[in-house]
């Protein structure tokens, strides 16, 4: 019996050590890994489909409100969005704005901002050149 519990003890220590260098290489979590952004308590409902008809792949977009100096982080992600196709954003940060600007950036190196954009009030935004 106690040389079964050495046993397992073993197997267990030998499957954790072979896990860690995964859990060393794992990505630091940061501000824009944050799985749960968060809401304004206002009810508004601030998801928006945004379509990319540009003709070019969309490598970033941001939406900040309207008038801010600074963008807000990429709500992409790591991801792409490629020409012709949608995804839906939760535009909502906390703020409380319904007004906001975009900014789209793309694989060619354009870049695109469209301003005063209400997302309280839209459920579909169109990107075209």
């Amino acid at each position: 019996m106690i040389a079964c519990k050495i046993a397992v003890r073993a197997c267990l220590a030998a499957v954790l050590l072979a896990a860690a260098p995964l859990a060393a290489a794992a990505p630091p979590v940061t501000a824009d890994r944050i799985a749960a952004p968060v809401q304004s308590r206002d009810g508004q409902d601030r998801r928006v489909r945004i379509h990319n008809q540009t003709g070019w792949t969309m490598t970033g977009f941001q939406a900040s409100d309207a008038g801010a100096e600074d963008w807000r982080e990429d709500l992409l992600g790591p991801g792409a969005l490629a020409a012709g196709a949608s995804v839906t954003m939760n535009i909502d940060h906390g703020s409380g704005a319904c007004v906001h600007d975009f900014r789209a950036r793309f694989a060619n190196g354009q870049a695109l901002i469209r301003s005063g954009v209400n997302v309280c009030r839209i459920a579909d935004y169109y990107f075209t050149r």
